[in-house]
């Protein structure tokens, strides 16, 4: 691991003290955790502090975790289901880091909007909440942003079925577009490999 990247991860434990719950370094990047309570005071605290300057959220993504190690959660098996990760970036110290946050209700997933941090974040949210159903309390406009107003579901749940839920056509008689039940019927998308293994040379 480079000086670089220990100076860092020694300046996040200082910076963030009892509001860091995890921090792994690998790869050539950091990434560190903080629990759903202390997000706003994290996020602050990283654009904020004089050697992190974390000015730029470059990226923020919803996670679905159900299925990542046979269920047991990317929190070491506590259960909280989705998660937001964030991308930082330091143009005025040239670091980067990521934070990862879960939110703790599977059934209804909600972290505190960073719109007022980074007002960036606005469309992110969005798409976050557009496909993964993750809430963002406080958030001036939370409203879909990929798929139709109109829409049942988030797609990018694990549980959400690979062709939808409806279907979307143009009817000439009504001359309209309407929604109708998915017609197409369930199929298996992987292809079938036919191999003779007597055939090599």
């Amino acid at each position: 691991m480079s000086t670089k990247l220990e100076l860092l991860a020694a300046q996040l434990k200082l910076a963030l003290g009892a509001h860091l719950s995890k921090i792994d370094m690998a790869l050539g990047e950091i990434c560190i955790e903080c629990k759903a309570d202390n997000f706003i005071a994290v996020c602050t605290k990283l654009r904020d502090h004089a050697e992190l300057k974390f000015e730029q959220l470059i990226d923020l993504c919803g996670v679905d975790y159900s299925d990542y190690k046979d269920g047991a959660g990317f929190d070491g098996g506590q259960g909280a289901r989705y998660a937001v990760v964030l991308q930082l970036l330091s143009v005025s110290l040239n670091q980067r880091v990521r934070l990862r946050v879960f939110a703790q209700d599977e059934d209804f997933p909600m972290l505190p909007t960073l719109v007022d941090t980074w007002p960036v974040a606005n469309w992110y949210e969005r798409e976050a909440f557009d496909l993964f159903g993750i809430m963002f309390e406080n958030h001036p406009d939370l409203r879909r942003i990929l798929t139709d107003y109109g829409f049942v579901g988030h797609p990018f749940r694990k549980d959400f079925p690979m062709i939808g839920n409806v279907e979307m056509r143009y009817d000439p008689e009504q001359q309209r577009v309407i929604y109708q039940p998915v017609s197409i019927d369930m199929r298996n998308n992987v292809p079938r490999v036919i191999r003779d293994e007597g055939t090599h040379g």
